[in-house]
């Protein structure tokens, strides 16, 4: 698999270059993100099959690896964007999940510390998944304020959570141990509430998760 790293830091641009070089994936590193527009907005470049990046990039170290990322993702409708972040961004997340939900992540370098977790965002997202890090549902739940969020039950919110780790609905019930059709009741309910009917994308799962990440307006 071809990936494209977008990352200042060349300790961490090296170590993830020598961890997915040595699962078989071909490697290039950009540390900067007009580097990283140039090299994929030229003739004839190749689109890769993943583009790992930051988010705090050079120069004012703000938001310019997202907006790379969505440049690229605007000319390249299917590039898969694994985004990386020190901290829990939610405007970031948001803006970039609205977008477009296929072949999406979004994960804490602190999970990078654990390989297999992030072989397997790699993974999922190359193959068209969604990945949003856990502590961002998390950070976003604790702070969520807004009613039709509020309706939700304790265990709908729990099911929520694993959805927006882009768990299966099998995967969420042998997470919490309980039969599918509970889960695929508890989903209707939270989809129900949520105010998210039937579509031809049947893209509601992620509608909800985005409702988490929208109504929540302040940044940690």
């Amino acid at each position: 698999m071809r990936i494209v790293i977008a990352e200042d830091s060349v300790l961490l641009l090296d170590g993830l270059a020598r961890l997915l070089t040595a699962e078989g994936h071909q490697v290039t590193g950009h540390r900067t993100a007009d580097e990283l527009v140039a090299a994929m907005s030229r003739p004839g470049a190749v689109v890769p099959d993943l583009l790992v990046t930051d988010v705090r990039m050079p120069p004012s170290h703000t938001d310019e690896g997202l907006r790379a990322a969505l440049h690229l993702r605007s000319l390249h409708p299917e590039l898969p964007v694994l985004v990386l972040s020190q901290y829990v961004e939610q405007r970031y997340a948001s803006e970039l999940l609205a977008r477009g939900a296929r072949g999406l992540g979004y994960v804490l370098k602190d999970r990078v510390a654990d390989v297999d977790a992030f072989l397997d965002a790699v993974d999922r997202v190359a193959g068209g998944g969604t990945v949003i890090d856990p502590e961002v549902v998390t950070q976003v739940i604790a702070r969520s304020r807004r009613s039709d969020l509020d309706g939700l039950t304790r265990r709908e919110r729990e099911v929520l959570e694993l959805m927006a780790e882009g768990r299966s609905n099998t995967a969420i019930a042998e997470r919490l141990v309980v039969g599918m059709a509970a889960v695929e009741k508890h989903v209707t309910n939270i989809l129900t509430k949520l105010g998210l009917p039937p579509d031809a994308d049947d893209n509601r799962r992620v509608l909800a998760v985005l409702r988490w990440l929208d109504q929540n307006g302040a940044r940690p």
